[in-house]
């Protein structure tokens, strides 16, 4: 059969109309994009939406997006469209607004062109029916359609839109659903929804749910073909969303902003675009009320106090400055109190049974009077939307509802014989406020989901001296949290002191003390973080504190330090909670093997969003690293593995090589000194040939030998994502070096190649350098501590005319001579892709010093030249100094420990008068004498381009000194100065101090 064109239609300009797009669909860009997941988190699944948002400080691991004109899309040539598709997201990230923007514009032809049909409902509008058939749900989707053939039709694909699981009032069970094929024929509203879920009905319709994610585990995961997750908000777009707010005052838009980015706890909740928009109302009104500067003001920071100055907006006035009545605080409370204390006990009992969606019988049961709310400013607390056969209520916001439910219990607890939380009032009596307190902590506590938290967060907010202040003439009595605050920061506390894990509820507590303002244990707390200095304060208390801070605190944001002091009964207190840290330092810890199995059970959870871990200098041994080897195999997140100075061994090494085949995550991993020896590389060299992902592999310390190496060796002729080994210090020798150069010479991506202190003489450097003539990736070389001479640097200069991509050679403390360096400096003439060559302790002296000199008058590459602890002498730094007059591309120079004297000084200070690029000098542990510092400072007067000079133990004197002092007070760009060491003396020293920092007070000054 063939669907008529006039039909569609007309279906589709209907459609353009439906539900008003009002402002949230003008920026609509975030909701293009949406994050494609294999399924809720237990997380997701189990918690409060805010505590889903606070736990993960507003971001999720995902490995994927999908544009939403491509949601229905099959995902490649392979696979075909998805039939169920499911979109989750919290409260207020704009599911609804999703579904709005998608339907119209499919309404307009722009988007979803694959459908001849889009059939939007809401679950809200489904809860006004006990029984539906499945033609009948069609018609309420598309009343104006008269032909419903078309859901027959295989060529004429529908999409059906349900959007809100979560309000529907009745869940669906799968297990106990009784089978229905028939269009026509009326079943249970549940019924009918789980049956065009599982195919029974509507088998060529596709259908999509959107819903909060706690709602969804209703659904079978084996039925759900394709799941995708709202974006919330990032940086860009809260400031761009406030600045819509603000449109006409930019001033106010970026002081909230300020004020919002000084808030991790509700900057975090931000990224919610509702809660931006409370966040932005109600500190806008804040500051708009208040004459005094916004410096100066106690700003709401805490989530009562946010609401409460909203509650308070909402019901004082319309205060963005519309052309209305605004009616006195008396009148307005004389008017809404009634009506507020009904709409509290409606809140409050229906958060209880957990319904958020509101028909007139539900309202009159509670004594909210329909009338009023149309006269009443209160009617901006709770919204009306008419549907086709009914009229449903709601608040615009799930924690309007919580904080609404709060202020009913927090008046009715004060005159309350029975336990509010039973409807009837049958109950053992329950006197006083404290007692009516400590139940609703004690329930918030026995519930597995936390539905409860953000209620009693409120709860305890209600006594913070703010919120006194914003709500004292609403309903609460002026200065009444007097009364309470101490006797339930106790409670609080007391609850806290119980030794057990931490979880999302106890951190709540913790919540509900900042709510009170009662700060001191996480200031305390914070403050041993920064100073690494947890050892023996982790109380079960400072634990709960700990936890907070892990979601809450800028010192945790870049990384979770949580080194010298975590005891193995904290860590386990707090496993948990560590789950979401992005980056976490675990060093000098005393973990042995069972603390691993602890951490391996959460990097195997589905939940684990930590990409880097350091677990240094532990003792961890070889079945600590099975456990984490276990781990990995099944971990999507971990990107960074630190397990240096640890005693896994060989056994060690082999389970994490054979997680590597497996694991496509992990980007580096550290086993420096873990003493892993030639068994433990060769495992780790068979890993690599099958890894395509770890880029960085560090084995400094290990004893592979000759053997392991050249088994790594091996594996680089395969590997093609390796692009940073450390081989330093394992005693690999010239067969070990010319087994790598031969890898070389095939790898291509190999980017830094660490063989420091191995031993290796001029045969591995000669096999080394003739990879470096054909290899083209390398970029850094370490040689450093090993036993090249002057035949081995021939070797070394060679390479360098022909390789064009080494950037960095570290050379240090090998056996090169001048005639050595006077080889390579030789070859640097050529070069012009070398930037950095250290020659530090190689027995250098003014010969090579002079070669140097006139490469650097050819060289346009070279930038960090290091001749410390070599015996130039000022013959060899007067030579030097000739360059420096004509080099341009030169920025630091080493000269430490030289032999440098006056006249040495003196050249340098002479060519530092025209030299334009030179920004690091370092000549500690010379000379220089009082001439060379008034040369330095002649110098200084006149150069622009030097940053940092190190003249330590230099025999300056008070006089040289104070020349150089006084040198610092013309135009000069250093930020940095080493005078230690000069014989100055303590009060010369801090006189010479002060008058460079007066005159410069960019400068660091170290005397």
């Amino acid at each position: 059969m063939c669907v008529e064109e006039p039909m569609v239609q007309k279906h589709m300009e209907t459609l353009q109309h439906w539900r008003s797009t009002g402002a949230a669909l003008a920026s609509s860009e975030r909701l293009m994009d949406l994050l494609l997941v294999e399924g809720p988190t237990d997380l997701q699944q189990k918690e409060h939406d805010f505590v889903q948002i606070e736990t993960t400080k507003g971001m999720r691991n995902v490995s994927r997006k999908i544009p939403l004109e491509k949601l229905f899309l099959p995902l490649s040539k392979f696979s075909i469209p998805p039939r169920i598709s499911v979109t989750i997201g919290v409260a207020g990230i704009g599911k609804s607004t999703l579904v709005k923007l998608f339907v119209h514009t499919w309404a307009k032809g722009e988007m979803g062109k694959d459908f001849m049909f889009v059939l939007p409902l809401t679950f809200r509008e489904l809860n006004a029916y006990d029984k539906l058939s499945a033609e009948r749900l069609i018609r309420l989707a598309s009343p104006h359609l008269s032909e419903l053939s078309f859901l027959s039709v295989g060529t004429a694909r529908t999409l059906l839109i349900l959007d809100g699981l979560d309000e529907f009032k009745t869940l669906l069970d799968f297990s106990n659903t009784v089978a229905c094929t028939d269009l026509q024929k009326e079943v249970q509203v549940d019924n009918l929804i789980t049956n065009i879920i599982r195919g029974n009905l509507l088998q060529e319709v596709s259908v999509w749910i959107t819903s909060r994610p706690t709602a969804t585990t209703q659904i079978p995961g084996g039925l759900v073909d394709r799941m995708t997750e709202v974006q919330g908000f990032g940086e860009a777009e809260m400031k761009g969303h406030l600045d819509c707010m603000f449109a006409e005052n930019q001033s106010l838009s970026d002081c909230v902003m300020h004020h919002l980015k000084a808030n991790r706890s509700l900057y975090v909740l931000c990224t919610v675009p509702s809660f931006c928009q409370i966040f932005g109302s109600s500190m806008g009104y804040f500051l708009k009320s208040t004459d005094h500067s916004p410096e100066m003001l106690t700003v709401p920071r805490t989530l009562s106090e946010i609401y409460s100055y909203y509650f308070k907006m909402a019901l004082c006035s319309d205060w963005q400055g519309k052309q209305k009545e605004v009616l006195k605080i008396e009148q307005v409370v004389s008017n809404c109190k009634k009506t507020m204390s009904s709409l509290g006990r409606l809140a409050f009992y229906s958060l209880i049974k957990r319904k958020y969606v509101f028909h007139e019988q539900d309202m009159k049961a509670y004594g909210v009077e329909i009338s009023s709310l149309h006269i009443s400013l209160c009617s901006r607390l709770l919204l009306k939307e008419e549907t086709l056969f009914s009229t449903i209520y709601y608040f615009p916001h799930l924690t309007f509802q919580e904080f609404l439910a709060a202020t009913y219990y927090h008046t009715a607890a004060k005159r309350a014989l029975f336990d509010l939380f039973v409807e009837s009032g049958m109950s053992w009596p329950k006197f006083g406020f404290l007692n009516h307190f400590k139940n609703a902590i004690q329930r918030s506590l026995q519930s597995e989901d936390g539905h409860l938290d953000v209620f009693v967060r409120f709860l305890a907010g209600f006594l913070s001296p703010l919120v006194n202040k914003a709500l004292s003439d609403w309903f609460l009595a002026r200065d009444e949290h007097h009364s309470y605050r101490s006797h339930v920061i106790s409670l609080l506390q007391s609850l806290l002191s119980m030794d057990q894990a931490i979880s999302c509820r106890t951190v709540n507590l913790m919540r509900c003390l900042q709510e009170l303002h009662h700060t001191e244990v996480v200031a305390s707390i914070e403050e041993a973080m920064k100073n690494e200095a947890l050892a023996g304060m982790l109380t079960p208390v400072n634990c709960s504190a700990l936890a907070y801070l892990l979601q809450t605190s800028e010192v945790c944001v870049e990384e979770a330090n949580l080194s010298n002091g975590l005891t193995y009964h904290a860590f386990q207190s707090l496993l948990s909670q560590l789950l979401y840290c992005s980056n976490l330092r675990l060093d000098s810890n005393q973990f042995k093997d069972t603390a691993m199995d602890l951490l391996g059970s959460v990097l195997s959870g589905k939940d684990c969003q930590i990409q880097k871990i350091s677990l240094a200098e532990n003792q961890i041994g070889n079945k600590g690293a099975k456990a984490l080897a276990r781990s990995l195999m099944v971990n999507r997140s971990l990107m960074a593995l630190d397990l240096r100075s640890n005693s896994i061994g060989p056994k060690g090494a082999k389970a994490l090589a054979d997680s590597l085949k497996i694991n496509q995550y992990l980007f580096s991993l550290n086993l420096q000194n873990n003493m892993i020896k030639e068994e433990g590389a060769k495992c780790l060299a068979e890993a690599l040939v099958n890894n395509h992902t770890l880029m960085t592999l560090h084995l400094q310390k290990n004893s592979v030998g000759a053997q392991g190496s050249k088994k790594i060796a091996e594996a680089l002729k395969k590997n093609w994502a390796l692009q940073e080994l450390i081989l330093s210090s394992n005693c690999i020798g010239d067969g070990g070096a010319a087994a790598l150069a031969e890898g070389l010479k095939v790898n291509r991506t190999l980017l830094t190649l660490d063989l420091q202190s191995n031993s290796i003489s001029d045969i591995g450097v000669t096999a080394l350098t003739r990879a470096l003539c054909s290899n083209q990736g390398l970029t850094s070389l370490n040689l450093r501590e090993n036993s090249i001479s002057k035949d081995g640097a021939q070797g070394i200069a060679k390479a360098l005319r022909a390789n064009s991509t080494l950037r960095n050679l570290d050379l240090a403390a090998n056996l090169l001579h001048d005639e050595g360096v006077q080889a390579i400096a030789l070859a640097l003439k050529e070069n012009q892709a070398l930037a950095s060559l250290h020659l530090q302790w190689n027995f250098i002296q003014s010969k090579a010093a002079k070669a140097l000199s006139q490469a650097l008058q050819f060289n346009e590459s070279l930038a960090i030249l290091d001749l410390q602890e070599n015996a130039i002498g000022d013959e060899g730094t007067v030579a030097l100094a000739s360059a420096l007059r004509v080099n341009s591309t030169l920025t630091a120079l080493y000269l430490q420990v030289a032999l440098i004297g006056e006249k040495g000084a003196k050249a340098l200070g002479e060519a530092l008068a025209l030299n334009k690029s030179l920004a690091t000098l370092d000549l500690r542990g010379n000379t220089i004498g009082l001439a060379g510092a008034k040369a330095m400072a002649n110098a200084l007067k006149v150069n622009c381009a030097l940053r940092r000079l190190n003249l330590q133990e230099n025999s300056l004197g008070m006089d040289g000194a104070i020349c150089i002092a006084t040198a610092l007070t013309g135009s000069h760009n250093l930020t940095y100065i080493n005078l230690q060491g000069n014989k100055i003396g303590e009060s010369g020293a801090k006189v010479i101090a002060d008058a460079i920092r007066t005159n410069a007070p960019g400068c660091v000054v170290e005397m």
